[in-house]
């Protein structure tokens, strides 16, 4: 219960962290938004770092002048596409032996693999967007046997636009007065938004189930 409230805390405040970590740390905060936005979507046993927020709330220090958007830009384009990539290889790796893991279910790979045959790279692009799914579709793409050259492809137009989406919406946006009085709700906002995409497919998959 106290690691799911330190979770909350984090992505509710995560411009009072940023602003600590750049006040602390000043030009090593890209090496630790990369580090961070690598992690969540490099290793699946780190689902829960805050990626859209994350990216959000840089945009908005990188608007203030306290970092430079383009190399928040570059440098975490390269973080999400090089986390994919290394997700997909260790999924790739294990092959079969991943249905071993206890927590993860065959059904659910097989399901996911099913997803892959029938949406194909749409699947990678759209996962991008979802917290938690990201960090799980790469890594399930690996094992179902994805073409890597299908698989890099989408990996690295779904890394560019997730990036630059909320990077520069944080920069144009993050500092207007309202946005910064009600920070918390701009990032459930943003948590929401996150998974339409989604739930709109899941929707789409339940009426063509039906017909």
């Amino acid at each position: 219960m106290e690691f799911v409230k330190s979770v909350i805390d984090l992505f509710l405040h995560l411009d009072e962290y940023l602003a600590t970590i750049i006040t602390q740390y000043g030009g090593w905060t890209y090496g630790i938004l990369f580090a961070v936005i690598f992690v969540e979507t490099g290793l699946v046993i780190m689902p829960f770092l805050p990626g859209d927020s994350l990216l959000f709330t840089a945009g908005t220090f990188a608007a203030l002048g306290s970092l430079n958007v383009w190399y928040i830009a570059g440098l975490l384009m390269a973080a999400a596409i090089l986390g994919d990539t290394v997700n997909y290889s260790i999924g790739h790796y294990l092959g079969e032996r991943a249905y071993n893991i206890k927590w993860i279910k065959k059904e659910y790979f097989d399901k996911t693999h099913a997803f892959f045959e029938k949406h194909g790279g749409k699947s990678i692009f759209l996962a991008r967007f979802v917290p938690i799914v990201r960090t799980f579709v790469p890594f399930v793409a690996g094992i179902g046997k994805m073409s890597y050259g299908y698989f890099i492809t989408y990996n690295v137009v779904g890394g560019i636009v997730w990036v630059a989406l909320f990077t520069f919406a944080g920069y144009f946006f993050g500092n207007i007065p309202f946005m910064k009085d009600n920070f918390e709700y701009v990032i459930i906002v943003i948590i929401l938004v996150s998974v339409l995409p989604m739930v709109f497919e899941w929707l789409k998959a339940r009426r063509e189930a039906k017909k």
